[in-house]
């Protein structure tokens, strides 16, 4: 059974209606501790893999939705954190059928550290890396998926401009939907992956530069270079995030951040690996860290 759609529920009445249409509810409110409305998460699975949902993503700000508009995304129109005094949170879908595409065949949502690790300790599930109670004091909130197959990395990018966004959505990437400039300044800079069912030369290492000693290092050690300073705009170290490939060693399956160290401590019990070099180096903004599997 495949994910096929996916809803919001803001009030009781909306609940009603999605229960009359056999959804199934998360029973996880997404403002949990925010006071704002109580939301929930919904969705809907068929056999059929052709209607499969394969990504989600998220916008929180108005710039983030016109390459997902372009690229054939579904916005609902729902505030995830109406009621509160977050940032305007909307969830995008979309169903495709490329080799970069994989069914989701299962959702989560979590709300603490605990619940994190729990999930990142059971095979095949991904984290979304948008708090979904950004902007509030409320808990982190993350929405999980579970794909139907395995799937690895085989490449990354960063970018600095919302124009790029269309272009790397359409080739099959995915946006780490969190700013790693976040509380900098600067531009608004973004981590992107692409994952595929094939091993034919994934990537198997990442690491991050902070200063041309450690870059001339990781040229050395055979690390191709993702040429986009992550801290533009912010007046911080020039920063750089590298990456290895191999059709020898392990394959990554999991590239995902941590902000303020919320959630370090679950990613090290659940065996990620963690690049140790914060992100906004350099700046006032807040700490970021890359850690994959």
């Amino acid at each position: 059974m495949f994910v096929s759609k996916v809803d919001i529920s803001l009030n009781e009445n909306e609940e009603n209606v999605l229960l009359q249409k056999n959804y199934t509810k998360i029973d996880v409110d997404l403002n949990k501790n925010a006071r704002g409305n109580y939301i929930y998460l919904w969705y809907k699975k068929e056999c059929n893999p052709c209607t499969a949902i394969t990504r989600i993503q998220f916008s929180f700000k108005s710039e983030m939705e016109t390459g997902l508009m372009q690229a054939g995304y579904t916005k609902i129109e729902k505030d995830l954190n109406a009621g509160a005094r977050g940032d305007y949170i909307y969830l995008w879908y979309f169903c495709g059928n490329t080799e970069f595409d994989q069914p989701i065949t299962d959702l989560h949502v979590t709300v603490d550290a605990a619940e994190e690790k729990l999930q990142f300790s059971q095979k095949g599930w991904e984290k979304s890396s948008c708090d979904l109670n950004r902007g509030n004091k409320g808990n982190w909130i993350y929405l999980w998926m579970k794909r139907e197959t395995e799937a690895f990395v085989q490449d990354l990018a960063v970018t600095t401009q919302f124009g790029e966004d269309q272009y790397l959505l359409s080739q099959g990437y995915t946006r780490v939907d969190d700013d790693l400039n976040r509380g900098a300044g600067g531009a608004y800079v973004f981590l992107w992956w692409r994952k595929s069912t094939e091993k034919n030369k994934p990537v198997t290492g990442i690491d991050v530069s902070t200063d041309p000693e450690q870059e001339l290092y990781l040229q050395r050690q055979g690390y191709t270079k993702i040429p986009v300073d992550c801290n533009k705009g912010a007046r911080g170290n020039y920063i750089y995030i590298w990456y290895h490939t191999s059709s020898c060693d392990i394959p990554l399956t999991t590239v995902t951040i941590s902000v303020k160290k919320i959630s370090d401590g679950a990613f090290e019990e659940a065996g990620l690996t963690k690049v140790n070099k914060n992100l906004n180096t350099g700046t006032n903004g807040d700490c970021i860290y890359l850690w994959y599997k």
